[in-house]
């Protein structure tokens, strides 16, 4: 190889002001020191090369030159009218005062004040920010100074999903990023939600304000269990050396939104909330301010056994009066989704806003339906049509603007998904998406959504603006349609009903759908399944709470009830056959349209649904369902036998008080079977 002498500095500055030399590496027919060729050096003609020379970077250090690689995020739109920076403040009083607040919010209940923060990774030491950290000293402290006084804890606020899958890919196990983009991750032993280890506080606050005893899925704990699980969980999260801050917002209601705060040890939990809730602008988190509600999930660390109410090593604790939510020993991130349902079922009704486990969707004229329905009933698949926006699929408020969605993305199950049947979900899984306990190729990672080899609820996190046909904002104007969907497998209920206000409060208490389970014989029997509110599990209030205040809501803005089954026909499951999608997708459209609320109706026995003698598209033999049994007897058998199970599961409601002396209304029970 030729190797170039050194070119002068004057040499240097001569060519780079000329614009067209050239240096030509040609050896010379002599020889010069060590027996290697002469270099000369030649003008050539102008416009034969480029001149890119530049001034040399600004960095001492390869740590420096990294430093420059990221530019820092700065908000430069004025808030209130405000010119130049947001607020009076300057930006180092509004970061310290920042660090304050989430200072505050780890602080153990046995000390004074909360931890020593600083802003930033660990491993960046030389990233830190000028304004570094919040200290604390006391003067008297309550209790003997321990180690945990000593260090600082590093606050990753807020980070953007690129800095998160750095995290994730760098410092925890079992994360990777798949062929898609999406980052797949592990929940760790637990793959689901355990209802059974989530408690809440009774209190003065919630003795009488919340649903307690049978049927109801609050299990109480008191408050000083309670203290000590918090304890637990703050005491872990600041022996850490790092903890994930998430401030963000739950209803895109701006008039009444809640703030939440969400403190984890996990860069994929940090990840799968910035999905999940509303995402801040930079004006709005410079303003943010104290939080309404705060999780702290310490999901790696286990509850001490040994702690009254504790019956595993998991517990999800709600404190509604302190407005905390406290997780141990469970990493499934859907815990705190769900556990924020919980928290909006209760803090919404307190503004006579509704809270509703439902899709919903709205026509390109501004119609809007709701849709509910639980597992396999086709929610999801009924919801998302493409012919109208989508307003959300899972969690949304009812209030006098109208609806508006509880979250910022989905959470769509991944198991045997595919790109033909839903397309829309299959292309969101792309970066910035969380795809949990799924398998993949070791060495193309490409995801197999057929493989159960981790769990079957294998479940992928987005933000909603990746649904091509979202509306953002996720807000809409007052349903006029309320759908009650129903998988009846016993094939006794019509293919869709007209409901009236009592009608639609009974069964949207009742929250029915069947499910298909094998017996011994291998011979499959349906099973009724009853879901209060078709959300049991996250309601806080008694159902009839809810069911009254959607009655009021429908009456007072025109809105008609459906119950709408998209189960078997002509026989039970193994005998009929399942209702065709394209028939169910013909009576949602007729819905939609409003055609449907024309069409003339005859009223059924035992049950006293009103159904249509004609729909559009469907045959018209189908809609009455004794028509399409062959064996009479055996359907007015099948049929009695369900509204017994109806009748039994109601039986809980009916002796409940709400607050101390109203019962559940005669005009409701009604609405039920009559038999």
């Amino acid at each position: 190889m030729v190797r170039p002498s050194p070119v002068k500095y004057s040499e240097r500055e001569e060519m780079a002001a000329n614009g067209n030399a050239l240096v030509s590496l040609a050896a010379n027919c002599g020889t010069g020191r060590n027996g290697l060729a002469k270099i000369h050096t030649e003008k050539k003609a102008e416009g034969i090369c480029h001149d890119d020379s530049s001034p040399p970077v600004k960095a001492q250090t390869i740590d420096e030159l990294h430093s420059l690689q990221k530019k820092k995020s700065a908000p430069t739109t004025p808030v209130n009218g405000i010119q130049g920076p947001f607020t009076a403040l300057s930006e180092e009083e509004r970061h310290k005062q920042q660090l304050q607040s989430i200072s505050a919010t780890l602080a153990s209940l046995t000390r004074e004040t909360g931890p020593n923060v600083v802003k930033g990774d660990p491993a960046k030491q030389s990233e830190t920010p000028r304004i570094s950290h919040v200290s604390h000293h006391h003067v008297t402290p309550t209790i003997s100074v321990s180690d945990s006084s000593l260090k600082f804890t590093h606050i990753l606020y807020n980070l953007s999903p690129a800095e998160l899958f750095e995290q994730a890919i760098k410092y925890e196990k079992g994360s990777f990023i798949t062929s898609s983009g999406a980052l797949a991750t592990l929940s760790g032993a637990k793959t689901g939600r355990s209802p059974k280890d989530k408690r809440v506080v009774r209190d003065q606050t919630t003795e009488d304000e919340l649903w307690w005893g049978n049927g109801s899925p609050n299990i109480e704990m008191d408050e000083q269990t309670f203290l000590v699980n918090r304890e637990r969980a703050v005491d872990y999260l600041n022996s850490l050396d790092k903890v994930f801050i998430n401030d963000q917002f739950l209803n895109w209601d701006p008039e009444n939104r809640i703030k939440v705060r969400i403190v984890s040890a996990r860069a994929y939990h940090s990840l799968f909330m910035h999905n999940m809730c509303i995402r801040p602008t930079p004006e709005e988190l410079e303003n943010f301010g104290t939080p309404d509600f705060t999780i702290y999930n310490a999901g790696q660390f286990p509850c001490n056994r040994y702690t009254h109410y504790m019956t595993s090593s998991t517990s999800i604790d709600l404190n509604l009066d302190r407005r905390e939510m406290v997780i141990l020993g469970t990493q499934y991130a859907g815990e705190m989704k769900k556990g924020l349902f919980s928290v909006m079922h209760y803090l919404m009704p307190k503004r006579q806003l509704l809270s509703l486990h439902s899709g919903c969707n709205m026509g390109k004229d501004g119609d809007v339906a709701l849709f509910f329905g639980l597992s396999g009933t086709g929610k999801t698949t009924l919801s998302t049509d493409h012919n109208r926006y989508l307003i959300g699929d899972d969690e949304h408020c009812w209030s006098d603007n109208g609806v508006s969605n509880i979250e910022g993305g989905c959470y769509a199950k991944c198991i045997d998904l595919s790109r033909e049947k839903e397309p829309d979900i299959w292309n969101a899984i792309k970066f910035g998406t969380v795809l949990e306990n799924v398998v993949f190729d070791e060495h193309t990672r490409e995801v197999d959504y057929t493989d159960k080899s981790v769990t079957e609820n294998t479940r992928a996190a987005y933000p909603i603006e990746y649904i091509p046909n979202a509306k953002i904002p996720c807000v809409a104007p007052h349903p006029k349609n309320v759908i009650l969907l129903a998988c009846d497998a016993f094939g006794v209920l019509p293919p869709v009903s007209k409901l009236s206000l009592p009608q639609t409060m009974y069964h949207f208490i009742s929250g029915y759908t069947a499910l298909v389970a094998g017996t011994e014989e291998g011979i499959k029997e349906p099973q009724a399944t009853f879901s209060a509110c078709f959300g049991a599990a996250f309601i806080m209030l008694h159902p009839t709470k809810y069911a009254a205040m959607l009655s009021a809501k429908m009456q007072k803005h025109g809105a008609t009830g459906w119950l709408v089954n998209t189960g078997w026909s002509g026989g039970r499951y193994g005998s009929g056959s399942r209702i065709k999608l394209a028939y169910t997708q013909k009576i949602i459209d007729a819905i939609h349209s409003g055609s449907l609320l024309k069409a003339n109706y005859k009223t059924t026995e035992v049950f006293g649904l009103e159904i249509p003698t004609e729909v559009e598209g469907v045959p018209s033999e189908i809609l009455e369902p004794m028509n399409t049994w062959s064996d009479k007897k055996a359907f007015k058998e099948t049929l009695l036998k369900l509204a017994g199970l109806f009748k039994k599961n109601f039986e809980v409601f009916l002796n409940h008080k709400i607050g101390k002396d109203n019962k559940l209304t005669e005009e409701i029970v009604a609405a039920g079977p009559i038999f």
